[in-house]
């Protein structure tokens, strides 16, 4: 029988929401320099920050359903903005182009998302949670950021080429996987005092440090 958990929900809201903004913030590219990358980055690195929290403590299972949500919560929004976007204009309303030129992208870039975010996500759980087997629950600063090393090469280079291939120029696709790939995982290294704070909370507050020892790692049966 399931626990009842106090911020499992709270934890599964943040992790869904930061996905379908990150998607939407995607459509435009953004340059800091030495990074240029789409501005869904700036934010998309926390999912995986709350993927890291919901493996750790509540184990592969409860991770792999907040990530199959947040899958079909992405597709919903894609669906919706499509079929919006068919819909015949008010005559009095101008801003149909601007729809298309901003919004129009984002089924895409969300077939983008699902698929890299998808496959990075449960690779950076099924890498964290046997890490944690493998150290017996020691070092969590080497699991988070050896899950995201692997997490995020998988999201970065399937996101960047499924969303842009054809409407960006090869070499800006080769800057943008590289640039999202060393940001993401910064902000990982960047996170992870909070990281331990949060983890460090909820194993009290809810009095799970689960051990996915005789876990089934297969990600479609939930």
């Amino acid at each position: 029988m399931d626990k009842n958990y106090k911020y499992l929900g709270i934890i599964s809201v943040f992790f869904v929401s930061v996905l379908l903004i990150s998607n939407v913030a995607s459509t435009k590219i953004v340059d800091f320099g030495i990074f240029t990358f789409d501005a869904g980055t700036l934010l998309f690195p926390l999912s995986y920050i709350f993927g890291d929290i919901l493996t750790e403590v509540y184990g592969y299972k409860k991770s792999k359903q907040v990530i199959w949500l947040g899958f079909f919560m992405a597709l919903l929004m894609s669906l919706v903005f499509i079929i919006v976007g068919a819909l015949p204009a008010a005559s009095d309303w101008g801003n149909q182009e601007a729809y298309d030129k901003i919004l129009g992208l984002t089924p895409r870039i969300v077939l983008a998302s699902l698929v890299a975010y998808t496959l990075g996500s449960f690779s950076n759980a099924f890498v964290l949670a046997k890490m944690k087997i493998w150290s017996g629950g020691k070092k969590l600063w080497a699991r988070t950021i050896g899950s995201t090393v692997v997490g995020e090469l998988v999201d970065s280079s399937l996101f960047i080429l499924i969303a842009f291939v054809g409407i960006l120029p090869s070499s800006l696709l080769l800057t943008l996987i590289i640039s999202n790939y060393i940001f993401k995982t910064l902000i990982e290294v960047l996170f992870t005092p909070v990281t331990y704070k949060v983890v460090a909370f909820l194993k009290r507050t809810e009095s799970e440090d689960y051990y996915d020892e005789k876990t089934d790692f297969n990600p479609f049966k939930i």
